[in-house]
């Protein structure tokens, strides 16, 4: 049988195309990695150079190219449903990097776009793809900790200036222009679609508070867009519980998620040498050590570049596809008003 292959351009060539998508794609028998656009045509230049392939000089030009069957969005969070569209309706294939859009309207004519072009449209939500989440799924469903009452979810760093391709006070993550929300578009969304897949429910109402507390610009202003947030979600199953999101966690990062049900607590990722730790009602443990969460000095493979050619390969819709993604960008516009009106939300799937 011949082996099909599926080729791929990167649109946007910064920190996560680096780490992530480029290498990711060279690893992979079934990809070819054809070209690069980048608005930094040197950046490219020295991509290409170093894993092969050509540059485009415009988005245009490379969605005009007949070869290529899919891209990699990896542009800024404000161009995020633009260049989905776009490459859409140009008949490709796209894997968007989180969050999904700027606003619930693109994200759900992003999803409208890929049905109507028959294409795929995959979502980065890379913790679904965590060895340690899909086993700690297995064993929410299995009972092992019984009903799950309540949960808590954090995610928190010392900020993406210490990371980003641009780093510094300038990052385009500080940029409302560029990123229109801070730490809740950049770790919340991934622990909010987080709880919605471990407990397979989505949520059902929110009250959220977003705030700058520390971060400043060049000028030594506090920055435009949030560093922290903090947001409580009752979900339809009625299990409750809160996700924090912070770019002021100095010491050391936190990418924890504990679960507490009827028959004990799940602690996934919050343990040094224990992936997951089960605590049960009688004080009895179980630990598990399947792997470690990744951190920004602690980049290893996602699993998410392997499953979008994986799923273009067999002609399947692909987890953490765009149709259960709007169900997370739905949580956060939610919480993004709670925060600007001061009450609770009640999340209208029918919108």
């Amino acid at each position: 049988m011949e082996k099909k292959v599926i080729n791929v351009g990167i649109i946007g060539c910064g920190r996560i195309a680096q780490t992530r998508h480029i290498p990711e794609y060279a690893s992979n028998e079934n990809a070819n990695i054809v070209g690069y656009f980048d608005f930094n045509e040197d950046r490219a230049k020295e991509i290409a150079k170093k894993f092969g392939g050509k540059v485009y000089a415009s988005v245009d030009q490379m969605l005009a190219d007949s070869n290529i069957d899919a891209v990699s969005v990896c542009v800024t969070n404000s161009a995020h449903a633009s260049v989905s569209i776009k490459a859409l309706n140009a008949g490709k294939n796209v894997l968007c990097e989180k969050p999904m859009a700027t606003s619930l309207e693109e994200s759900e004519a992003m999803v409208k776009a890929a049905e109507d072009n028959h294409k795929t449209l995959m979502i980065d939500q890379n913790q679904r793809f965590a060895k340690s989440h899909v086993y700690a799924k297995k064993l929410l469903k299995e009972g092992q900790i019984g009903k799950v009452l309540t949960f808590k979810s954090n995610f928190g760093h010392g900020g993406p200036e210490t990371w980003s391709v641009d780093g510094g006070p300038n990052t385009w993550f500080f940029d409302k222009n560029k990123s229109k929300y801070g730490a809740i578009f950049d770790l919340g969304v991934h622990k909010i679609d987080l709880i919605q897949y471990l407990l397979e429910s989505t949520v059902k109402d929110v009250t959220a508070k977003l705030a700058t507390l520390d971060k400043k610009d060049s000028q030594g202003n506090l920055i435009g867009v949030d560093d922290n947030a903090i947001s409580i979600y009752e979900l339809e199953n009625g299990a409750l519980g809160t996700v924090t999101s912070s770019w002021t966690y100095y010491g050391e990062e936190d990418n924890s998620t504990i679960i507490y049900g009827t028959k004990g607590i799940m602690k996934i990722y919050d343990d040094p040498k224990y992936s997951i730790k089960v605590i049960l009602k009688d004080g009895g443990e179980i630990l598990y050590n399947i792997d470690q969460i990744q951190t920004n000095n602690n980049q290893t493979k996602s699993g998410v570049m392997d499953e979008f050619i994986s799923s273009l390969v067999e002609d399947r819709e692909p987890s953490s596809d765009s149709g259960s993604v709007i169900n997370t960008m739905r949580a956060i516009f939610a919480s993004i008003e709670s925060s600007k009106t001061g009450k609770n939300i009640v999340i209208n799937k029918n919108n």
